[in-house]
């Protein structure tokens, strides 16, 4: 597959050391060459550095560079690529890229490097996937679960179910377009039916896996409740060692609700502390408990947090009833004071004093089931996107049980069977659809 020349900015905007320009195309070497003083690149042997100037249209020197050669197919996008590395300055990098476009050259689209590698078979769109996962990666098991994804790992798996249905579709056309052949296994629903019945299950176990990998990959969303002073905004603050949140001891400080981060166990949590959830005649503290309450539907973890040193209020039952279905941790703060709470919470921690809080790492972990992990668990699907197409595929195969149920001819399962196929394609990105590539590839950045 051939493409016009393009190049970009590969490193981040800004000043530096060096910075990186990427070009990619079939007149790459050709065009660069043109306005590089140096070592002839045109003669230079692929994957090496060749040492030099970029020069101004009048002939003088506009930056002293490093020149590196990648010869396609040996490159990431398969084409010939040259990597210009220049003094880290905004100015400078833009003018040499300037330099760079005036040869011809367009300016690349963002994901466009990735996109041509997919493109032209050097990877596959699982692993294209994977590239900006690990750049957008925010803690070292992501970073796992991506780098398996970007060798190819993840995608064996699926060309296994691929192949396995393949198989079937292969055997029942077999069937129907050679019926004279003697040595061709006759395909009845006997023949099918546990086939099939096996490929469902061998989904359902990789969904059911593929929730602790998309944790992994995109960390959880972690509500915390509790009703006005409990010590919700001090236990984020803790959690983050920094004083993030207003803390007072006059109820109904916090307001709205406030989100940040934390990496915990090599688990992301995206934190968010909600207002005291209580009743009030305040207007504005009403709204900010109507987004607390809203935060909650979508919580994916609760942290609900007790205060130990008084009795069960009316608004502590309330919300353990409201939150009795999410997966939750009740923690009890303010164990530096005398004990007064009637029930017992399954951390008890001090946000005054830091203490517990190895604990409540624990204990979150083991809520998440994500307490063992084990290098199998950073090789399922991470991906929304992959994780749907699955059940898709699913959801086919299980048209095909329905079908074999009703005493449907077998030449009707080739059908659903094909869907299911392809439906799996879509997740390594055998089956090409414009608008789904434009939009996971605008994602990317510029030198990407």
């Amino acid at each position: 597959m051939i493409f016009d020349t393009i190049a970009a900015i590969a490193t981040p905007i800004g000043t530096g050391g060096i910075s990186v320009i990427r070009v990619s195309g079939s007149e790459a070497i050709e065009k660069v060459n043109q306005i590089f003083k140096g070592k002839n690149l045109l003669k230079a042997k692929t994957h090496t550095a060749s040492y030099g100037h970029i020069l101004n249209e009048d002939g003088s020197y506009l930056d002293e560079v490093v020149v590196t050669l990648f010869k396609g197919p040996k490159s990431f996008t398969a084409e010939d690529v040259v990597e210009i590395s220049t003094h880290g300055g905004m100015l400078i990098t833009q003018k040499v890229l300037e330099r760079v476009l005036d040869q011809g050259i367009r300016l690349a689209e963002p994901g466009e490097f990735t996109k041509r590698a997919y493109l032209n078979g050097r990877i596959d769109l699982v692993q294209a996937e994977a590239v900006m996962d690990i750049i957008h990666a925010s803690n070292d098991n992501a970073i796992k679960v991506a780098n398996k994804a970007l060798s190819k790992t993840t995608s064996a798996m699926v060309e296994a179910l691929k192949q396995k249905i393949l198989t079937l579709i292969a055997q029942i056309e077999v069937n129907i377009d050679y019926p004279e052949y003697d040595d061709a296994v006759v395909m009845s629903k006997e023949i099918i039916y546990p086939v099939v019945i096996e490929l469902i299950d061998e989904m359902n176990d990789i969904l059911k896996h593929s929730q602790k990998t998309r944790i992994i990959r995109e960390g959880v969303k972690t509500v915390i409740v509790g009703r006005p002073n409990v010590g919700k905004s001090s236990l984020l603050n803790t959690l983050l060692d920094e004083e993030r949140a207003i803390v007072s001891d006059i109820e109904g400080t916090t307001r709205d609700t406030i989100d940040a981060f934390v990496n915990l166990g090599g688990i992301t949590l995206h934190l968010i502390d909600t207002a005291g959830i209580r009743k009030t005649v305040d207007k504005i503290e009403q709204i900010g408990v109507e987004r607390s309450l809203k935060a909650l539907e979508e919580a994916e973890l609760v942290l609900l947090v007790l205060d130990l040193s008084q009795n069960l209020k009316d608004e502590d039952k309330e919300l353990l009833e409201k939150t009795k279905d999410y997966p939750r941790v009740i923690i009890g703060n303010k164990k530096d004071l005398d004990k007064k709470l009637e029930i017992q919470t399954e951390v008890e921690i001090s946000t005054l004093q830091k203490e517990g809080f190895k604990i409540l790492e624990n204990a979150i972990l083991k809520t998440l089931d994500m307490h063992e992990l084990t290098e199998k668990d950073f090789n399922y699907l991470s991906n929304v996107r992959h994780i749907q197409k699955l059940k898709e595929a699913k959801n086919s195969l299980e048209s095909v049980i329905d079908a074999i149920h009703q005493e449907m001819p077998v030449d009707l399962y080739a059908v659903d069977l094909t869907n299911a196929f392809y439906r799996l394609g879509d997740i390594v990105g055998d089956t090409h659809y414009g608008d789904l590539l434009n939009e996971l590839f605008s994602k990317f950045c510029l030198g990407k």
